[in-house]
């Protein structure tokens, strides 16, 4: 979390607060009864600190606290709530969707409650799509269903004006956006052309990206499971591997910037000879490349398992790919181009390997949540929920430091999160595949105690 200093983490709202909220809570401690939180509320950002170093806080180093208000904007019963998800699946998509029903509901006694078909593309007249009543038997067990059952789809976000006209026909209050950082951005737009118009809506957002890479959010929800469903194929990629002649499993995983899903499965697994991840460059040809490497395993324990995520060597492949609807950069599939290259590489050498490639994003996308993940989009939800009812606008629910909070969607989607090849994270999976800390032909002479290039041997 580096520069937040710049970053303005005041939180924008529709106005005064004049409505007493209809969840009993209490202001009191010891009570046993749980407690209204306030905007007086906050999370440091930077749990880092030193010795003596003097710490001055202001709003661009805490975020607000997330939780029930005693005061709401909205009377709950004229309020006509919209969901939407949008962008690739991920697990706990249908999750999310009946925590925000559930609480509207039960804590909030709202009523009219919408879901938008196929991502932003629901709100275009072109589409003619229909929306969808959402009732608590409708979602009662949509959480035991992988994918979303609002439908989804990438792009349409950019139709900002057709969008909040659309918004003002269903006389929409609330806007709710499950979506990665393509939607949140659509959102804030979308947000910025109704305070144009002057309307009263607020726009709350869910951070959904399977990757684990927004900015300044810990966790964000799926990825647990997704980790969960890659260790298993792992698990089977290391029983092909360890069975056959000089066995290779390769795994690729998503993370097409961040390598967050990668190394949380070689830490899980311990099965995971090389994990290659987009934060750390490598070679695969010379004295130090990752074909080296690969060969010295093979002819020492005779099998390898690979896990590589979706990103990586994308700066070499496709530099003229594109971007797709989401306004993602295009990447081609370096699971196919590395087995192609792997292949070639031990045929020059005359070396028998049997290698077996295994491709689970779909399988990960569609999974249903991990309960570890159920909980956590309930949460989610709810503190949604709360957020949006006490009229804040432009932010998304986050979860920092163990603490549900709100971040504005500028500052979430200011950047991405990465693994830190200096980190504790990054070391640990070292330690767990037993690699290279660095696989590059220029650091192949590399004094990494010391920092400096040691001088190639001498002959007489």
């Amino acid at each position: 979390m580096q520069n937040n200093e710049t970053l303005d983490f005041t939180i924008e709202e529709l106005g005064p607060r004049n409505i007493r909220s209809p969840i009993t809570m209490s202001k009191n401690k010891g009570d046993y009864i749980a407690n209204y939180v306030s905007d007086d509320e906050f999370i440091l950002l930077r749990p880092e600190v030193k010795l003596g170093e003097q710490i001055t806080f202001d709003r661009s180093s805490v975020a607000e606290r997330a939780g029930p208000r005693e005061m709401i904007y909205f009377m709950p019963e004229h309020v006509h709530v919209g969901i939407v998800t949008c962008g690739g699946l991920c697990p706990g998509m249908n999750d999310v969707v009946r925590s925000i029903v559930r609480c509207l509901w039960y804590h909030y006694r709202v009523r009219r409650i919408t879901g938008i078909r196929y991502g932003y593309k629901g709100f275009l007249p072109e589409y003619s799509y229909p929306t969808q009543e959402l009732t608590l038997d409708w979602v009662d067990n949509i959480h035991k269903i992988g994918g979303t059952v609002l439908g989804s789809a990438r792009g349409g976000g950019k139709e900002v004006e057709k969008i909040v006209d659309s918004i003002e026909q269903l006389n929409l209050n609330i806007l709710f956006t499950i979506g990665g950082d393509g939607t949140q951005r659509g959102s804030l737009d979308i947000a910025n052309e109704i305070e144009k118009r002057r309307l009263k809506v607020a726009c709350v957002g869910i951070p959904k990206t399977v990757d684990n890479d927004f900015s300044f959010i810990e966790r964000s929800f799926g990825f647990d499971t997704a980790v969960a469903r890659a260790v298993e194929v792992v698990s089977s990629a290391h029983m092909e591997a360890n069975s056959q002649i000089n066995g290779i499993g390769l795994v690729k995983v998503m993370g097409r910037e961040s390598g967050f899903i990668a190394v949380h499965t070689a830490l899980a697994s311990h099965e995971v000879n090389f994990v290659l991840i987009p934060e750390v460059p490598f070679d695969l040809e010379g004295p130090n490349g990752f074909f080296e490497h690969l060969e010295k395993r093979l002819r020492r324990r005779k099998h390898a398992v690979i896990v590589l995520a979706e990103g990586c060597l994308q700066d070499e492949l496709a530099q003229n790919s594109g971007f797709d609807a989401g306004g993602n950069k295009k990447i081609v599939d370096v699971g196919l181009y590395l087995r192609e290259r792997i292949e070639e590489h031990f045929k020059k050498l005359n070396m028998e390997i049997t290698l077996k490639y295994f491709d689970p994003s779909y399988q990960v996308r569609s999974a249903v949540a991990e309960p570890v993940d159920s909980i956590y989009c309930d949460r989610l939800g709810n503190a949604a929920v709360h957020a949006a009812m006490a009229g804040k606008t432009k932010l998304v629910i986050g979860l920092v430091n163990g603490h549900f909070v709100h971040l504005p969607i500028k500052a979430a989607v200011s950047r991405r999160s990465h693994v830190d090849p200096e980190s504790s994270l990054w070391r640990d999976a070292l330690d767990a595949t037993h690699q290279p800390i660095l696989m590059t032909n220029q650091a192949a002479n590399k004094d990494f105690r010391t920092g400096s290039v040691r001088e190639p041997p001498r002959t007489v």
